[in-house]
Formats: C-alpha cells, sequence, structure tokens
C-alpha cells in the first residue's frame, strides 16, 4: 500500500496526544527510521474546551480553530487526520466539511471494531466526558450497528470527570474509583464491555483483568492511522484489540 502522510490534531490534551504519538511509534511493524509514518503533529493546546462548546451550544470558536489546523495540513500535504479527542467528534460533519483531506472518524471505527470482536447483541458501557456522554455520539453510532449503549449514573459520571480533569490538572487519579466503575458497569449492569471514550482515560494505568472488559477508543485510532497510512500493525497488538 502506498505511504500516506498522517496529521495529527493535537492538544485535547497535550499527554494524551503525547501517547498517541508513542502508540503509533511502539505499534508501527518498522526496522528503521524510514519505516515509521511520516507525521504532522499540531499540539494546538489552547483550542477551546470541547466539553463546553457542546453544553453551552456554543461551537464557532472551536470550529474557526480547527479550520485553521486544517489549512496547516492540507498545506503539509497530509492525506489523513486524527484527533485524538473523543468528544471533538461530535463536530465531525462540519470539521469533514472543512477539508478535503480525510478525517479518521474515532467513535464510528471504534464501534465498528467492538462489532467485529464481541458481535452485535450486546450491552456497551460508555466512559467518556459529559460532552460526549450528552451529545449521545457514542449512542447513536451503537444503535446504528444495533447494539445497547449504556451510560454510568449521575454519581459515576461524576466520578469519571473528576477522574478526567484530574489528570488534565496533574493531581493524582484515584485509580481504584475508576477501575471501581469500570467493575459495576461489567459485573452489576452486565455490560459485555466498556469504551474508554476520553483519551485521558487512555492514559490511567488500569489492571489487565479490567482491560480484557475494556476497549481504548485511542488504540482503535491508532491502528486505524497506521493502517490507512500505509503501515503494518504488529500482530501481537492486533490480537489484543482486534481479534
Amino acid at each position: 500500500m502506498e505511504q500516506k502522510k498522517l496529521g495529527v490534531l493535537g492538544g485535547m490534551g497535550p499527554a494524551a496526544t503525547s501517547l498517541f504519538f508513542e502508540k503509533v511509534i511502539e505499534n508501527t511493524v518498522a526496522h528503521k527510521d524510514q519505516d515509521h509514518i511520516d507525521m504532522v503533529i499540531l499540539n494546538h493546546a489552547t483550542i477551546p474546551d470541547r466539553t463546553r462548546a457542546i453544553l453551552e451550544d456554543n461551537k464557532e470558536p472551536f470550529l474557526e480553530a480547527v479550520k485553521k489546523d486544517f489549512e496547516i495540513f492540507e498545506a503539509a500535504g497530509i492525506e489523513n487526520i486524527a484527533i485524538p479527542c473523543n468528544t471533538s467528534h461530535y463536530f465531525y460533519d462540519e470539521m469533514q466539511s472543512m477539508t478535503t483531506i480525510n478525517i479518521i472518524h474515532m467513535i464510528e471505527e471504534t464501534v465498528k471494531h467492538i462489532r467485529n470482536k464481541f458481535g452485535q447483541a450486546i450491552k456497551i458501557g460508555i466512559l467518556a466526558t459529559d460532552g460526549t456522554v450528552n451529545s449521545g455520539i457514542y449512542q447513536r453510532v451503537c444503535h446504528k450497528y444495533n447494539m445497547e449503549a449504556h451510560i454510568p449514573d449521575v454519581h459515576s459520571q461524576e466520578k469519571v470527570m473528576r477522574t478526567i480533569y484530574d489528570f488534565k490538572a496533574d493531581i493524582p487519579v484515584d485509580v481504584a474509583g475508576f477501575e471501581q466503575i469500570i467493575i459495576n458497569m461489567t459485573e452489576t449492569e452486565n455490560c459485555d464491555c466498556v469504551i474508554l471514550g476520553c483519551t485521558e482515560l487512555s492514559c490511567i494505568p488500569i489492571s489487565n483483568q479490567l482491560q480484557d472488559y475494556c476497549v481504548d477508543a485511542m488504540q482503535v485510532l491508532v491502528n486505524q492511522s497506521i493502517i490507512l497510512s500505509g503501515k503494518e500493525v504488529k500482530q501481537n497488538v492486533i490480537m489484543l484489540n482486534q481479534e
């Protein structure tokens, strides 16, 4: 397959962008520098908050900011764009209309991956920001593939948001408390799997046992970015994440 240059619209947040970059490098089959993917990474940390844009119904500042980023990607000859931020995909259609470059749909790819791995008649837990949950983007795509989406109760959702924003603020995260939410969703609420639907949650170390029930949307985006760039995903990654 022809090698294609990847654009990464990052900064949402910066640590998640860094992790995405590391995962692309770690998961690409490469034997020398030249075997890796050419990337242009924009760490646009000052981009307006996505959750606030959704909850306050004020999308224009966010869209104006990303439009300038897409112009940079177009000038750089980018052929696919990855945005390691689940919440931003609420604006996917509007963002895609701004550029001729293909934007990888993180939400769609994650749900398709779950369908391929677990089948359709399943219940999926959604762990994400208030913006992502309230927007219904994961719920709509799950429904599209005839799968049931389950969101946390109010108390658990507050804990999820605290986990996300504590990580962003470099405050120690209550990992055990976050793991308990996953346990409750799988054991008490009978979810077959749980989506880690915020890239900050991808940065939190959870036990190997719980990872078996989790689908990391960032890892799905990493794998798809590698494939669309004309490279091969390491076999052990495919086995762990794409069975």
